[in-house]
């Protein structure tokens, strides 16, 4: 009976490795028990049944993925996409069609990593219709070697996969390349080198370097007339408070120097602030 399976669950491995290990020592199914788990879900939306089914099939997974390897992207994440794809098999299968769930899940699992992979291989942006998928994910099984392909050789993939010459040549060229970081790494060699070396600064154009440095000048004129146009008093609480290098003076330590409240300190500082303000927006 599949109450009595015990199913070890893949918690807190340490590494890729470690997981596919746990997951193949879960146990598989009878073609019986299979159909007892499955009916039970169908029938009466049993969650343990539904999580028995998935877990038996997640060495399927990691054997489907293993095939994707190629095209860069972490086996983790693979692994971890075909689940989704398995999980949304078992929410569909219905056991009364005589087909075994393995039969049922392997197009859902592919369907799922096949869109993370052209989600997230950032090379290949062309494969939007169904032709260039399948060119996508069909021409590195299809060549012979690793070298380029021959103009018949191009010819027969594009004959066979329904595609142009053309996009076959593209393809090829696109998967063959590779990806070049932005940025270097933290050696200094690398970030000498790396692309974003060769960038132009969008703020080094000449006429924006002196108009902002125009601006930066009339603005410390600006500042220096409002702070003319204060009486003596205030313009010094400004400038101790506000204008001076390294640590600013207090309310209190300004008030206990002028004979007054904090309190008192504090207005004069708003009063020639307000005014400053005023004259700076003229």
């Amino acid at each position: 009976m599949t109450q009595a399976l015990s199913f070890p669950v893949p918690t807190a491995v340490g590494s890729i490795d470690q997981y596919i290990q746990s997951v193949n020592r879960i146990p598989l199914l009878t073609e019986r028990e299979e159909v007892e788990l499955a009916t039970r879900l169908r029938d009466e939306g049993d969650v343990e049944a539904a999580r028995k089914l998935v877990m038996s099939h997640l060495r399927l997974v990691v054997a489907i993925a293993r095939g994707y390897l190629g095209y860069g992207l972490p086996h983790a994440d693979l692994i971890q996409e075909g689940n989704i794809g398995l999980m949304k098999a078992v929410k569909r299968f219905d056991p009364s069609r005589g087909v075994r769930l393995v039969s049922f899940a392997i197009h859902w699992i592919k369907a799922e990593i096949h869109e993370y992979i052209i989600r997230n291989w950032r090379l290949v942006k062309v494969a939007t219709t169904k032709a260039h998928r399948k060119l996508f994910f069909n021409l590195r099984s299809m060549k012979r070697d690793t070298g380029t392909l021959t103009r018949d050789e191009v010819q027969v993939v594009a004959d066979q996969l329904g595609v142009k010459p053309e996009e076959v040549v593209e393809m090829e060229t696109r998967m063959s390349g590779r990806d070049l970081p932005l940025e270097g790494g933290h050696d200094d060699e690398d970030e000498r080198f790396a692309p974003i070396a060769y960038l132009p600064d969008p703020h080094a154009e000449p006429s924006e370097v002196l108009e902002r440095a125009e601006a930066a000048r009339l603005q410390d004129e600006g500042l220096h007339s409002a702070l003319e146009s204060l009486d003596e008093r205030s313009r010094n609480i400004v400038r101790r408070r506000w204008l001076t290098e390294g640590e600013s003076s207090t309310l209190h330590e300004l008030a206990a120097e002028y004979g007054v409240s904090a309190e008192r300190i504090r207005q004069i500082e708003a009063k020639a602030m307000q005014k400053m303000r005023g004259l700076l927006a003229a």
